[in-house]
């Protein structure tokens, strides 16, 4: 298929597994899904040497739909707040997290490649403290080519919401962060809150944003979507990423193994090797020949005997 576009959901699900397993398991129409809060919980146990009945291994959901990017978590008390899910229709563009220029559990920085262009796109979280922030703000690094930055920010400000009155010196450290990438605040197509509020007294607000390339007339603006929240109290954000058009293959060949196509495709090149003439290898050329003849003959029996399949979510990578 050709692809031109990608299609980017992002939403905070709250430390909710079912929020987010309905997620992966609905929006399949959607390329790359950039989740904030998601929940860590143990897995199953593993054998341990210390421990007679098994040390836990810690997870987060996952999909066969989709491949997971986020940085490893060393312990209980670092778990992460961010995360990032490719379709695995698009794992040919080549996608790499890279947490060795981001080393921060609230912060997920993951590259492609498209047209032999690298590009980046970064999912953030905003904690009380607004400690990825203070580490962006910190870190010094050279990247170009970020397309956006997106994520909840959990920064009440007049600069992005109409309701509330007041400005942060914290929005101040966010727009300069934001400018060193060459980034802007994207206005979404509808306005409106992105968390909505079940405690009596307080009001809804705007705190998940979206940053876009910087007078890029190729990004339109992002948008909400309040009621496809579940439960959760934050509304998605989506948008659509034009990219140079890129031929993502659909379909592959494939030789299943113990099966028929598998013993044809043996004897086949078995009897073809047996009928090669191998007499006259005298010299470096005349070996190459050779060489080059037994590569042709493995190429004509793998296309006679493989059998073509439609990538699928069981497929592996």
């Amino acid at each position: 298929m050709i692809v031109n576009k990608l299609r980017i959901f992002s939403q905070n699900v709250c430390k909710n597994s079912l929020i987010l397993n309905t997620l992966l398991e609905t929006q399949n129409h959607f390329d790359i899904i950039l989740i904030q809060e998601p929940l860590w919980s143990e897995i199953r146990k593993i054998p341990s040497c210390a421990n007679c009945e098994g040390e836990p291994l810690i997870g987060t959901s996952h999909h066969p739909n989709w491949i997971s990017y986020a940085r490893s978590s060393p312990n209980s008390d670092d778990y992460l707040r961010v995360i990032i899910f490719i379709n695995i229709c698009f794992s040919s563009l080549q996608f790499l997290l890279r947490k060795d220029i981001f080393d921060h559990r609230n912060i997920c920085l993951i590259l492609f490649f498209n047209n032999r262009v690298c590009y980046y796109i970064l999912n953030v979280y905003s904690d009380s403290s607004h400690s990825a922030l203070k580490y962006l703000k910190d870190t010094e690094v050279n990247i170009s080519n970020v397309l956006l930055m997106l994520g909840d920010f959990n920064i009440r400000d007049s600069l992005w919401d109409s309701s509330f009155p007041f400005h942060s010196s914290i929005s101040d450290d966010l727009i300069m962060i934001a400018d060193s990438f060459n980034l802007s605040l994207s206005t979404p197509t509808n306005l409106g809150p992105t968390r909505f509020s079940d405690t009596t007294g307080e009001s809804n607000s705007v705190i998940d944003l979206m940053f876009l390339r910087h007078r890029s007339i190729e990004l339109d603006n992002h948008s909400i979507l309040p009621n496809f929240r579940l439960s959760s109290d934050h509304a998605p954000l989506i948008i659509d990423i034009p990219i140079v058009k890129e031929f993502i293959p659909s379909s592959k060949f494939a030789i299943p193994p113990n099966s028929e196509h598998e013993t044809n495709f043996i004897k086949d090149v078995i009897l073809n090797f047996s009928n090669l003439d191998t007499s006259q290898i005298e010299n470096i050329d005349n070996l190459e020949t050779t060489v080059n003849q037994l590569r042709e003959i493995v190429d004509q029996m793998w296309v006679k005997n493989a059998k073509k399949s439609r990538y699928s979510k069981y497929s592996k990578q």
